[in-house]
């Protein structure tokens, strides 16, 4: 089975960046003018070209004849229309904001993760009593089913992690020493989140390295958590994943890429070595313990 066919989110970045490829290059007009001319809301077509939504082939048509695209171009972005509501797993998960399942499906089709997180351990290596934790405290208030149902999508994603079809992914995750200081959760929730840890770090395809307080301020100071996606040759651009409380960017552009290309360099450079950081998770761990 081709990657691409994996799920809608791989189809619908292609079909998205080749229509604001087509609008920018070709016609050069902006997407407010482009909607108006269809009578669509300017969000429907914003939508659309970040991936964010199904495309009917109807509308790959009239915004391809509208920016004057060639017939084989209009047949090829067309044909590519269907593929973009093909559903993943996550989709059972009716809680799941639509801008996250965006995420969930680039991080299926990924064959490389980079991540950098401040306060909070990675979703894939959360244990089940700590992911609850987490939801727990959403500002938003979520009720009990909603979050169940959020622990549960949480935990389907740590599959990823010895997933081995189509590819087995690689995850370089570094942490910041907060994200082990600040409890979440007891004692006993916190010391079974860090042994996770430690197990998941003995994976060949999984480095998780701490950036200790000693670093001082850093990169990581700048930026905030993030996430950088690669994927196989050809398939989709670096993407670099930002979350908010109620949405997230989605950064593609090859600058964008490089300059969090650069951060992670920089707060890798700061970072202990596996070896150490196994050590400051398992004396973290007892410590909470006692």
């Amino acid at each position: 089975m081709s990657l691409a066919l994996l799920n809608s989110s791989v189809p619908r970045r292609q079909l998205g960046r080749e229509l604001r490829r087509l609008r920018e290059r070709l016609a050069r007009v902006p997407q407010t003018t482009a909607a108006r001319e269809l009578d669509w809301s300017a969000t429907k077509l914003l939508r659309m070209e970040r991936g964010e939504v199904p495309i009917r082939a109807e509308d790959v048509v009239l915004l391809c004849e509208l920016y004057g695209a060639d017939l084989q171009t209009i047949e090829a972005l067309a044909a590519l229309a269907p593929k973009t509501k093909e559903k993943g797993w996550w989709h059972d998960y009716a809680s799941i904001p639509s801008w996250f399942e965006l995420f969930i499906g680039l991080e299926e089709a990924a064959s490389h993760l980079r991540e950098y997180h401040v306060d909070l351990i990675s979703g894939p290596l959360q244990t089940r009593e700590y992911a609850t934790e987490v939801f727990t405290r959403n500002p938003l208030r979520l009720s009990p089913e909603v979050i169940e149902q959020r622990v549960a999508a949480r935990l389907q994603r740590a599959k990823l992690l010895t997933r081995m079809e189509p590819h087995l992914p690689r995850f370089d995750i570094l942490l910041d020493e907060a994200a082990i200081r600040r409890p979440v959760g007891s004692g006993a929730v916190m010391a079974a989140q860090l042994r996770r840890l430690i197990q998941v770090d003995e994976l060949p395809n999984v480095s998780i390295r701490l950036i200790p307080f000693s670093a001082g301020v850093h990169s990581g100071s700048l930026t905030g958590s993030f996430v950088m996606l690669d994927f196989p040759a050809e398939l989709e651009p670096t993407t670099v994943y930002v979350e908010g409380l109620t949405g997230a960017l989605y950064l593609d552009r090859p600058n964008e890429a490089d300059s969090y290309t650069m951060a992670f360099d920089d707060l890798t450079a700061a970072a202990l070595g596996q070896a150490a950081t196994r050590d400051l998770l398992a004396r973290t761990a007892k410590e909470y313990e006692s």
